[in-house]
Order: structure tokens, then sequence, then C-alpha cells
């Protein structure tokens, strides 16, 4: 059994949440992010998952910092990045827009925050997309965010330790 000691020890568990389907367009962006970032980075725990809100939940779970990648549609310029504190506050739903997932990633990083299961460190990466038909490719301009934020990813977490 550990103790809180022993906790206060270990290095924190950082993890980076990649959202996304792969076969939507640019909704692919967040997939493809996690797959630059295990080229840059080793000892993180790197997730994919669709985006069904009680997955991301159970994602958050017993992490001390949370990086988090998704495709948004708030009508800014296809491959706009922006970049969210969640853990000072709320995004704003209309910085994400609407949400291919049904139960947007604003509403399930509050219902984290309601549970107090919100990481103490979260932030939201959102990628501007303008394409989500099924079967599409991913615009040149998401595609060309992906590695931009990669390398921001890097340093965020490199900086978090």
């Amino acid at each position: 059994m550990s103790t809180g000691a022993d906790r206060a020890r270990e290095d924190p568990r950082i993890i980076v949440l990649c959202i996304g389907n792969p076969d939507r367009g640019d909704d692919a962006a967040g997939r493809a992010v996690a797959r630059a970032l295990r080229a840059l980075l080793a000892d993180v725990d790197i997730i994919e998952e669709e985006g069904e809100a009680t997955r991301v939940l159970a994602r958050l779970e017993g992490a001390d910092a949370a990086f988090i990648v998704d495709a948004c549609f708030s009508g800014a310029e296809p491959g706009e990045i922006r970049r969210f504190d969640a853990s000072a506050g709320p995004i704003p739903r209309a910085a994400l827009g609407a949400s291919t997932h049904g139960f947007g990633l604003a509403e399930a990083l509050e219902l984290a925050r309601a549970l107090g299961a919100l990481p103490s460190r979260c932030v939201v990466y959102a990628i501007e997309g303008g394409t989500f038909d099924i079967c599409a490719p991913m615009s040149p301009a998401v595609a060309a965010a992906v590695d931009i934020v990669a390398n921001r990813l890097r340093t965020d977490i490199l900086a978090n330790n």
C-alpha cells in the first residue's frame, strides 16, 4: 500500500489525451498529434480516444496533469490553434463550437470539475477544422497545425516536469 509520502516521491502522472475520429477529415487532428508526439516524447502516457464523454472522464482519473487535443468547429479559419487552461476555469463553449462527439469536450471537462476529477493542471489545445466528412482526408491547414501543436505540447510537458 502506498502512502502520501510515497506518492510525493513518485513522478507526477502526465497524460496527453488526443481525441478524434481518424475517418472524418479534420476530426483526425487529435489522433495525428498523438502519432507526432510519440516521436518527440517517450515517457508520457499518450492516449487516443474518439471523444465519448465517459471515456474522457475515465482517462482523466488519477492524472496529475492532462493535456488534451481535439479538433473544433467554431467558425475560425481551418488550422487555427487555440490553447485553454481548463484548470483555471471553464472553456467558453463558443470557442470549441459544435462537437462531433455529441456531449462536447467543454461539457465533459466541466463535469470532471464538478466531480472533483479534473487534474490540477489541465490544458486543452483546439485545432480548428474545416471538413468533418466521412472518409475525407485531413486538410493541409490542419495537417500543418498538427506538427505545431505536437511541438507546443512537448514544450508544455517538459516545462511541467
